[in-house]
């Protein structure tokens, strides 16, 4: 199958094109740069240049693919402060994907989190579960429904739901790498409340596996939990992160909590428990590497440089 890849040279794209090359698929990845380019072709990838904003570029290499697996999302703007931006943004190049695969029954994958099936605190979320867009974070719901939607129109459609943590030496940008700075500018490894709020996490290589059976088997309309840790205390992920640093693990007062976690602090109270039952066992999936305690464990986040 050839398989249009987007956001192909990032933490997770630099997981799933081996993934999907190593399944005899042939990857075109989408590239932003000639730097994300020569990564892609030392991947084995083929290259199209372009990004999320050139919507005449997507309707083609989508046209052109066998199926198309979306990753690419405007992190950038969302970390600078305009999230409304990077969801107007991704929303545009769904509703370009839509038109390029509509009757094709082409598969189509895209990605959301797993904050999208929080209908309850503290219940356990399922593939079942979806909330109603809104603001904040939950403005990507929209997204998700759109995705999911393409299934009415004549598209193999699923959505990966990806939980907050997704860990592995390829994790440079993510939550932990931010926690990880965060303790060692600080000289402590913080939580808020007890810390007795819960992360669902998964490896990088498992959930990159999961997206390419996604890509081959996931009936149409599916929506998957790329989720093998259920949900980690986050009391004990900042343990492990106090522990590995030498520095010690302790709550932050409330009125502190921007100024210790700045980005972080609207998100280091998350609970959001989340279920992988159903995915695994419509798809076969089964999270072989190791849990986010165990990898913390390995002391890879922590090395000079990471």
């Amino acid at each position: 199958m050839r398989v249009l890849v987007t956001g192909a040279s990032g933490h997770l794209g630099s997981a799933v094109v081996p993934e999907l090359l190593s399944a005899g698929h042939e990857v075109v990845g989408l590239a932003r740069s000639e730097a994300s380019a020569t990564v892609l072709k030392a991947l084995g990838a083929q290259v199209r240049l372009g990004d999320l904003d050139d919507l005449d570029g997507l309707r083609e290499a989508a046209s052109a693919a066998d199926g198309v697996i979306h990753l690419a999302f405007k992190h950038d703007a969302m970390y600078a402060g305009d999230y409304a931006a990077a969801i107007a943004a991704d929303l545009a190049a769904l509703r370009t994907f839509a038109e390029a695969l509509a009757g094709t029954g082409k598969p189509f994958v895209g990605t959301s989190g797993t904050g999208t099936s929080a209908l309850v605190p503290g219940r356990v979320g399922t593939e079942d579960d979806v909330i109603p867009p809104g603001p904040g974070l939950q403005a990507r719901v929209e997204a998700e429904n759109l995705a999911a939607g393409l299934a009415g129109r004549g598209v193999r459609s699923s959505v990966v739901r990806l939980p907050p943590t997704v860990h592995s030496e390829l994790d440079r940008h993510g939550f932990v790498p931010a926690l990880v700075a965060t303790a060692r500018a600080a000289g402590v490894s913080g939580r808020l409340g007890d810390g007795a709020n819960r992360w669902p996490a998964v490896h990088t290589l498992d959930a990159a596996r999961l997206y390419r059976l996604a890509l081959e088997q996931a009936p149409a309309g599916s929506r998957l939990h790329a989720v093998a840790d259920e949900g980690v205390p986050f009391r004990l992920i900042a343990e492990a992160i106090g522990r590995r640093l030498g520095v010690p693990a302790a709550e932050i007062p409330a009125d502190r909590a921007q100024a210790h976690f700045g980005f972080l602090a609207g998100v280091v109270t998350l609970d959001n428990p989340a279920s992988s039952t159903r995915t695994r066992e419509l798809l076969g999936w089964r999270p072989e590497h190791p849990g986010l305690l165990a990898d913390l464990d390995l002391g890879h986040y922590f090395t000079a440089g990471a």
